[in-house]
């Protein structure tokens, strides 16, 4: 009708779930959800065993390991960042759970179990929050170094704890990598030709598939053919002549929802305990991300992806569940299997239950041998052999951290060697700009042009001024790097023949702290005292803007800056000594033609040649 206004159009709904789930909405089609489909068929058989036993590590019942392998991994997948990290029950935070808890209650206990859900949702509210607050920077300073050796170690704890299923032997009793080779060693005589046998053939079908069917899910195809072959030999001998251990029957894990019961007076203590575990956990979920996303190019949000990891463990505590982090050995095979959105986790977690619902018998028949060979397959691509000779030839510093973090990796809790990776790699940083380069600059006077060149560089010995030094800083003049600066300015200072003005190029110091700008007022002072003066080319807006809080610009005096050098020389000439200009023969400077031609018998000798400082 005239006069109305037309309502502006409804946003499109793809938009909408755009903004809410990520980019990747677009992206879905009948060939993604194939492939998504697939991949995720795969990560529900793999999460049955591991669910199994992770919760039997965790002091819970079978079940709730299955429970987690179904709500948190859709929450986190929708809701998070990365494309291809399956969300989950972990191994390290099962024995952190139950080695937090088993004090406070019986574990399999009905008060135990509630202690974990109650726990998990704390986790899950701890986990919102830094990604609410955007925290997730503090991710920023795990190091591509720390990074490869913490998913090159997880690849050796992958391969460890499936060797006792590769070779059909029972598991160990003890957790740990020592503990599980020991347990290899000690009954090597009693490995199963049958398991070895299914494994062979799971790994050759799989890489057949890979190789000569590239689009194809090569591990579920491996694990089809192995199952297959390995039931009609037990129908066909009676099962006398194959004894492979297999997945086992299982309850119909349908997540419950239900309120955690504990009393009030416990929650200070399970807020600590929560705050450990959200570590754990995070320190877990963005390492697994950022190693998943090295291998498939995606850009990852952390803030993003606490969020998400938040919300499925407060979602999850309510529906059985206790806490879940990213899962490295089924986010890398979710990765392999051709998985392209997030959807692959999202079929992972449905199929899981329509897997136990209407197929248990036949999961049953899984063989453990066969699910073992496809970990040692991820295992074996995530180890890179090439990345690691690369790293020896180009960076033995960067080789230390990864070679560190690796062992540790190994050897101690996931989240320690996390944590131990990323402290190297910062100390290893802190050590290279706690020595910023300082070099000694000059003009070529053998060249037409006259050019400004670091004086070490040079083809051949070149003079210096006898009283102005020329000083190129660069990096960060900060509390780590004060004390090698101040010693190479004492050094100038007390040299035999000291140059007592002193002409700092500082385009690139990058920044400085209250210790740097406290150094350069030292410097002043100094130099003043020894009748000289301080001088600044170019100093960078954020330095100034230091030395203007602390009152430094004021004491340097605004003739002390200049834009640049030509303006600098020229006005720092002037108050040279003129009776030591008249006796230099180096005549550095352009100025230096003003100067009347030195007394023959009263020469003073240039400067020696520069050298780094």
């Amino acid at each position: 009708m005239p006069g109305l206004v037309e309502p502006p159009p409804a946003e499109p709904t793809a938009t909408l779930l755009e903004r809410l789930l990520g980019p990747w909405v677009r992206e879905v089609s009948a060939a993604s959800l194939r492939a998504d489909a697939a991949a995720g068929l795969l990560g529900a058989v793999l999460v049955l065993p591991q669910g199994i036993a992770f919760a039997t590590l965790a002091g819970l019942p079978p079940a709730y390991g299955l429970y987690t392998a179904i709500v948190p991994v859709i929450i986190a997948a929708l809701f998070g960042s990365s494309r291809h990290v399956v969300s989950g029950p972990t191994n390290a935070n099962s024995l952190a759970l139950f080695a937090m808890l088993s004090p406070l209650a019986l574990a399999f206990s009905p008060a135990y179990i509630q202690l974990v859900l109650a726990v998990t949702v704390l986790v899950g509210v701890m986990q919102w929050l830094i990604g609410a607050l955007r925290l997730g920077t503090l991710a920023n300073f795990i190091s591509p170094a720390a990074l490869f050796g913490f998913t090159s170690g997880a690849a050796l704890l992958i391969a460890v704890y499936a060797l006792p299923d590769l070779l059909g032997l029972p598991g160990a009793g003890q957790h740990g990598v020592g503990a599980v080779l020991l347990h290899l060693v000690t009954t090597l005589g009693t490995v199963q030709p049958a398991a070895l046998a299914v494994a062979g053939l799971t790994l050759g079908v799989a890489l057949l598939v890979r190789r000569w069917r590239p689009g194809w899910p090569f591990m579920l195809a491996g694990l089809m053919v192995s199952t297959a072959l390995a039931w009609a030999w037990e129908s066909h001998a009676g099962g006398t002549f194959l004894p492979l251990r297999t997945v086992g029957a299982m309850e119909i894990p349908w997540p419950r929802f239900a309120v955690p019961s504990i009393a009030w007076s416990a929650l200070p203590e399970l807020v600590g305990l929560a705050f450990a575990l959200t570590i754990v956990a995070l320190g877990q979920s963005i390492s697994i991300a950022k190693a998943v996303a090295v291998r498939s190019g995606q850009r990852i949000d952390a803030n993003r992806e606490f969020r998400g990891q938040g919300l499925s463990n407060i979602v999850g505590g309510f529906f059985s569940s206790y806490v879940s982090c990213g899962s490295l050995n089924r986010s890398l095979p979710n990765l392999e299997a051709g998985a392209r959105t997030p959807l692959a986790a999202v079929f992972s977690a449905l199929l899981l239950l329509v897997l136990v619902a209407f197929s248990a018998p036949l999961l049953a028949r899984i063989p453990m041998a066969a699910l073992a060979a496809l970990l040692l397959l991820v295992a074996v691509s995530l180890l890179d052999l090439p990345r690691w000779r690369r790293l020896f030839r180009l960076s033995r510093t960067e080789l230390g951290v990864a070679l560190a973090t690796l062992i540790a990796t190994v050897s101690i809790r996931l989240e320690i060697a996390i944590l131990l990776g990323t402290l190297l790699s910062l100390m290893s940083f802190l050590y290279r700009t706690s020595k910023p380069a300082m070099r000694t600059m000059g003009f070529d006077s053998e060249s037409p042009d006259r050019q400004f060149v670091v004086l070490a560089d040079a083809a051949q010995p070149l003079p210096e001024c006898p009283q102005l030094k020329l000083l190129r800083m660069e990096g960060e003049v900060y509390f780590g790097a004060t004390q090698h600066v101040a010693d190479t300015l004492h050094a100038l200072r007390h040299a035999p023949d000291p140059q007592k003005h002193l002409l700092v190029m500082g385009k690139s110091m990058n920044f400085i702290d209250l210790a740097g700008a406290q150094l350069w007022e030292d410097e002043l002072n100094a130099r003043r005292e020894l009748g000289g003066d301080l001088y600044f080319h170019r100093p960078r807006p954020e330095v100034i803007r230091m030395w203007q809080t602390t009152g430094f610009t004021r004491l340097l005096g605004p003739a002390h800056q200049f834009p640049d050098k030509r303006s600098a020389i020229a006005s720092i000439f002037t108050r040279l000594d003129p009776a030591i200009c008249r006796q230099c023969t180096a005549r550095i400077f352009w100025e230096c033609r003003s100067v009347p031609a030195p007394d023959p018998d009263k020469t003073t000798l240039p400067a020696k040649p520069g050298r780094p400082a």
